[in-house]
């Protein structure tokens, strides 16, 4: 989540009256993320008591294209009891609309709040709730590609320029270079696949205690490896920010939280680790393309990608952690 379009407050009330849910009351961008701009948005209500969503307007990384299996897939999910918001469709009964020539939409919003600190309770509850996702996926009529699979992270790298990576540090592109090329040479085929988040960090995980209250931020779902998926969350979940320090207590809490609901196969423990690799290089590349083009006064914190370069050497050195 960002903002990089900027929308006045006659634009938002034009906006918001498009939908059932009463009249604006406050709109507050909401800086974290990298991807699209979001505000939190506070209306009258249907009953005028009041209610909270959040706007979403999709930038160029995401593909208009995309949003019905985005929007479909989360309408999906909440209908099928799992803690994720569903989609407020406007009068006329889309799921999204058009401004200026950019799609936007009105999504639920849940209570809960992001950890930055988790517990093995929560680790434990996060594999649960994905192991949910991905068996509640399984009847969702719909595919979409994982457009930032093995090929898309390639681009990405090729995209940060000659020097670009050693520009962020001295050895990061001999890092990427030879992990990228071993990792696509041994990338796994034939394992359990379906419907997956591929981007499940903690600041997309709403909680109140031990509970999970909401899984947000859709817009990487697409039809890939179950494995992968538990491997992005590891990734996410199981280190501290900069990637220096891993907790093993987090990591045995997460995955058996997973297997509790549905266990992974002896094919997808086999792959774990070079499947962790890969989740680890996703968000390198990601995070190193978005750090050198980054629009100047954008309303959005940079991520640093060597908190994933870290991550990647620690898999890269301890292949027995799934075992």
């Amino acid at each position: 989540m960002a903002v990089y379009t900027h929308l006045g407050a006659e634009d938002l009330a034009r906006l918001i009256a498009e939908f059932d849910v009463g009249s604006l009351r406050s709109a507050k961008g909401i800086a974290e993320g990298v991807s699209n701009s979001n505000w939190l948005i506070e209306t009258a209500g249907r009953d005028g008591q009041g209610a909270r969503f959040i706007l979403t307007v999709y930038e160029e990384r995401t593909e208009v294209s995309d949003l019905p299996f985005f929007l479909g897939l989360m309408d999906h999910l909440s209908d099928h009891a799992c803690p994720v918001p569903a989609t407020i469709h406007d009068r006329q009964g889309q799921a999204f609309r058009t401004l200026d020539g950019k799609a936007l939409a009105l999504i639920e919003f849940l209570p809960g709040v992001s950890v930055s600190q988790p517990t093995q309770g929560q680790a434990r509850a996060v594999g649960a709730a994905l192991a949910r996702v991905h068996l509640a996926g399984g009847d969702f009529a719909m595919r979409r590609a994982n457009t930032l699979g093995p090929a898309g992270w390639r681009e990405l790298i090729d995209g940060c320029g000659a020097g670009g990576l050693e520009g962020i540090d001295p050895a990061l592109g001999d890092l990427v270079r030879r992990e990228l090329a071993e990792i696509e040479a041994q990338w796994p085929a034939g394992l359990p696949s379906g419907v997956i988040h591929a981007d499940l960090f903690p600041d997309n995980v709403l909680m109140l205690g031990d509970e999970v209250t909401g899984l947000i931020d859709f817009y990487f779902a697409c039809t890939d490896l179950f494995a992968y998926d538990v491997a992005v969350t590891h990734a996410a979940w199981c280190f501290d920010a900069t990637g220096t320090r891993f907790d093993a207590a987090l990591s045995a809490a997460l995955l058996a939280g997973y297997e509790a609901v549905r266990p992974l196969s002896p094919a997808e423990h086999a792959a774990l680790p070079l499947l962790a690799r890969g989740a680890a290089m996703r968000f390198l590349a990601s995070r190193a393309y978005d750090w050198l083009h980054t629009p100047d006064g954008a309303l959005v914190t940079r991520k640093d990608p060597m908190a994933f370069a870290r991550r990647l050497q620690f898999y890269r050195e301890n292949p027995g952690l799934f075992a």
